[in-house]
């Protein structure tokens, strides 16, 4: 399988179970929770924000890496989607932006330092992850 063919099943795997709108007002309504402190809508939220993720990834999409010889194992970033790994290459996609990523994501969350990225910008994050598994190998 070639690295646009992952990408394309990626994307649809994912817009299969939310389209983009509905991801974005979750990362949207999970960032103002935080931003607001507000324990029980995160309680609500992060869950499912973060195993909605987690879940098509591991089990839609297995298929997918599995013929495109990724492994897919937990994530080791509180907001980590998945480690993949490839022809001795990890990468982790994340949910959050770069700056938010450091090693206590979820402290940095509730200092409200959390930045939450859209379906747009995760898409690209994983885009990118995924061409550093296939690269020399497309």
């Amino acid at each position: 399988m070639t690295l646009n063919e992952t990408i394309a099943r990626l994307r649809a795997g994912h817009l299969m179970v939310r389209d983009a709108r509905e991801w974005d007002e979750l990362s949207t309504d999970l960032g103002r929770a935080y931003d607001s402190n507000d324990d029980e809508l995160i309680e609500q939220l992060q869950p499912q924000f973060l195993q909605s993720w987690r879940t098509v990834t591991r089990y839609v999409l297995r298929d997918t890496f599995d013929a495109a010889g990724i492994a897919v194992t937990d994530p080791s970033h509180p907001w980590g989607i998945a480690t993949l790994t490839a022809n001795g290459t990890s990468c982790e996609p994340l949910l959050c932006h770069p700056d938010a990523a450091g090693t206590d994501g979820l402290a940095l969350a509730t200092s409200g330092g959390l930045q939450l990225r859209n379906f747009a910008d995760t898409m690209t994050d994983y885009t990118d992850c995924l061409a550093l598994l296939f690269d020399g190998v497309d």
